[in-house]
């Protein structure tokens, strides 16, 4: 029976089976999995159309648009028309994104093909980790949350893995990663199809745009909780645009499988550290999260500075949990801290700063390059990062000092 302005989770009636969860998570593994495929493939764009570092930081940069733009616009849709009609286009753009990169045709075309893969990715970020859980069994809701998780980092990280591997020892680089993921959004679509909706829509649909909010109780920790995560993002956005960059112009590999496997190492960390977070006290959750990024940024820094290839790969791991734990834990102490009916704005706000860390510092970083070289600007870039980092230590330093309850 529909109800106005919600939905009702028909697993609550009726229990489905157990795998259902698990080929959700799977359709969101492959969907996210494209959004990160251009990433090795960064050096080959630069060298077939003479592209400079700053035209490869605004290609990405406009993926960061198109998850905004989503999020925002179309974040609680899915309670509205059911969360299948939301993926199906998610993955609809997914398929003209990849179709797009396979043209290949002109600039604009790329950043064409970089914003519909932007905006997959923001259909799909909220809606399917929703429905991963929707589809789970009561008794495995905790592993439909673990599986969704890792769904999101994993296909993000398999992307560029997969994509650097095919580039570099199979034929057709900058077309065979897009056929493929082509072949798996098909395969992601019937399996979508034949999956059960969760959502009963209300009568009557209201379209609106995710609100945004930021309740005056939550703005003390919201402040150290955004800066932390901004640096975090702000470091993801420059392994996943300008990396490949600095290891093959600054350290010496251009080896695109390698250059994948270090891209996939910064996710893989990430989802560790979310997960690996959940065991720390509460109030140590941000604080040693935010050590962790600072120490990762800094041997970042150090990498480019003595051309250390070791250094970089360290750097992938321990800032890669630093970011993961940082974000797990805002999330989870921002949602302790906001008043009820007010939670999804303060986390949506957060998911707003977070991709604009993605976009605007990694923009700036390519403009520093042409101004200034790779090696310079990307030095600059972790010190200002750093910065940031310690200006949120001390903001929680602060914080705690005024109210001593657990941040």
């Amino acid at each position: 029976m529909p109800v106005d302005n919600r939905h009702t989770d028909d697993t609550e009636s009726q229990p489905l089976p157990s795998h259902y969860f698990l080929l959700m998570a799977l359709i969101f593994a492959i969907n996210m999995a494209g959004t990160t495929v251009p990433a090795p493939l960064y050096p080959l764009y630069q060298e077939a159309f003479g592209f400079s570092n700053l035209t490869v930081s605004i290609i990405f940069a406009t993926y960061a648009v198109g998850v905004l733009g989503a999020l925002v616009t179309t974040g609680p849709w899915s309670d509205q028309v059911g969360r299948r009609p939301v993926l199906f286009a998610g993955l609809l753009a997914s398929a003209l994104s990849a179709l797009l990169f396979l043209y290949q045709g002109s600039l604009p075309i790329l950043l064409l093909a970089r914003l519909l893969s932007g905006i997959s990715a923001g259909l799909f970020t909220a809606t399917a980790t929703i429905a991963v859980i929707e589809l789970a069994p009561l008794q495995q809701r905790g592993r439909a949350t673990l599986a969704a998780g890792v769904a999101n980092m994993g296909g993000l990280g398999m992307g560029p893995l997969i994509s650097g591997l095919l580039s570099q020892y199979a034929f057709w680089p900058l077309h065979l990663p897009y056929l493929l993921h082509l072949a798996l959004i098909l395969v992601a679509a019937v399996l979508l199809w034949r999956l059960p909706e969760t959502v009963t829509p209300p009568a009557r649909l209201q379209l609106r745009r995710q609100p945004l909010g930021l309740p005056p109780e939550v703005r003390p920790l919201f402040l150290p909780a955004a800066v932390g995560c901004f640096a975090g993002f702000a470091v993801l956005g420059l392994f996943t645009s300008l990396a490949p960059a600095v290891m093959g112009q600054v350290l010496g590999l251009t080896n695109r499988a390698g250059i994948g496997v270090v891209v996939f190492t910064v996710f893989a960390a990430s989802l560790a550290g979310q997960t690996v977070q959940r065991r720390i006290p509460d109030s140590m959750r941000l604080p040693l999260a935010c050590v962790a990024l600072l120490v990762g940024v800094g041997l970042l820094g150090l990498s480019i500075a003595c051309s250390a290839l070791l250094a970089l790969i360290a750097a992938a791991l321990i800032a890669g949990a630093g970011q993961g734990a940082i974000f797990a834990a805002s999330i989870a102490a921002l949602a302790g801290a906001s008043p009820s009916g007010k939670k999804a704005e303060v986390t949506s706000l957060l998911f707003v700063i977070a991709y604009v860390a993605i976009s605007v510092p990694i923009v700036s970083l390519g403009l520093a390059v042409e101004a200034f070289g790779l090696r310079d600007a990307g030095i600059a870039f972790t010190a200002a990062i750093m910065v940031l980092i310690a200006f949120a230590l001390l903001a929680l330093w602060r914080l705690r000092r005024r109210a001593p309850s657990p941040v």
